[in-house]
């Protein structure tokens, strides 16, 4: 899927990563990757230094791409004071794998919904506008909102059912790749 090859494939590399950035810390994570990228290799002091990120959020920036396996650290003991010095890398062969991965969790959740969308009839509030409850949910209330308590209309879900094919079509297409 993103496999750099020329400088195209390289910039697609790249909007990857940093969304994935902003997925763990926003733009301050953001900051923190761009640097380490220049630097290939970095402690997390180097990276607070040059970043103006606290040393807190960088070490937590890192430990959360840490254990998603999206950067990789290497530890040394500093002779003078006997404490370990952490050097960070990114892994970004490691992004293709992260990404596939979180894509196959959404393809579940959106099967489930689609297999709830179909097994179910709903009806709305048309007063409040985001009341929507299932049949079962209606009859419970004799057909009244429980916000309101306007009369309970039925829907055509089929909208709902048709973006969600389509959502579901598009993620396995792009697994495919």
């Amino acid at each position: 899927m993103y496999r750099p090859q020329d400088g195209s494939d390289l910039a697609v590399l790249d909007e990857e990563l940093m969304k994935v950035a902003r997925l763990f810390g926003g733009e301050e994570a953001v900051t923190v990757i761009n640097i380490l990228k220049k630097k290939s290799e970095a402690t997390d002091e180097t990276l607070a230094n040059e970043s103006t990120v606290r040393l807190n959020t960088v070490r937590k920036i890192l430990y959360k791409l840490y254990d998603h396996g999206l950067v990789s650290c290497t530890r040394v003991r500093d002779e003078k004071t006997g404490w370990f010095i952490f050097y960070w890398k990114l892994q970004t062969d490691q992004l293709d794998a992260f990404i596939r991965s979180r894509k196959r969790r959404v393809l579940e959740k959106l099967k489930q919904k689609l297999d709830y969308e179909r097994n179910h009839s709903f009806f709305v509030c048309n007063k409040c506008g985001d009341v929507r409850v299932t049949f079962e949910e209606a009859m419970e209330s004799s057909f009244r909102c429980s916000k309101c308590g306007g009369q309970l209309e039925s829907t055509d879900n089929e909208p709902v059912v048709e973006f969600l094919e389509r959502r579901i079509k598009q993620i396995e297409d792009e697994l495919k790749q």
